[in-house]
């Protein structure tokens, strides 16, 4: 397994890039998974169904299973919120996972940066940024700069950057 992320503030288009991207990479033969990351509270089941009365009675944990997925919920209550580093050892083998969001943490990125949303730039502050996918040109940047809408090209520079998941896993936690 290799890992790399997307990163970029929020409305940049990070899910726009990532939904492009998958059936890309999938048609080079290279099975995806991705780790997203909520800055908010949310809800993977319905109010009102069972594994919601579930999870709201105090269930630590939640399987929820059909003849289509399964998904596994787990509710934190007191604890302190997962890190990308515990989160990628539960993923069950792929080619490639892709991390959307998780920005401060220490995997290596492709910046997603877009002009329009007014925010500044992730990669003059952050060596772990490999590349820049942009409406706009950074021709300071010090690494390769690439038109977001450019799929294929990132596509490239994923599978150019990525690393595998041992070398992730030990670089550790970030640090707070």
């Amino acid at each position: 397994m290799r890992v790399i992320g997307l990163a970029g503030w929020s409305g940049a288009g990070k899910t726009t890039l990532l939904t492009r991207l998958i059936p890309e990479l999938a048609g080079r033969g290279i099975s995806v998974s991705t780790v997203k990351h909520a800055h908010h509270a949310f809800d993977l089941d319905t109010p009102g169904k069972d594994s919601h009365a579930h999870r709201e009675a105090g269930a630590r944990e939640v399987l929820i299973s059909s003849e289509r997925r399964w998904a596994l919920m787990r509710e934190l209550r007191a604890e302190p919120e997962a890190r990308l580093h515990d989160l990628l050892g539960r993923l069950s083998p792929v080619d490639l996972v892709i991390v959307e969001g998780f920005k401060r943490e220490p995997h290596l990125k492709i910046e997603i940066h877009r002009s329009a949303n007014g925010k500044p730039p992730l990669h003059p502050g952050d060596a772990t940024i490999v590349a820049i996918a942009s409406d706009t040109g950074f021709p300071e940047a010090g690494r390769p700069v690439i038109d977001i809408d450019d799929v294929a090209g990132v596509a490239d520079i994923i599978l150019q950057h990525a690393q595998p998941l041992a070398a992730v896993l030990a670089r550790g936690p970030r640090q707070e």
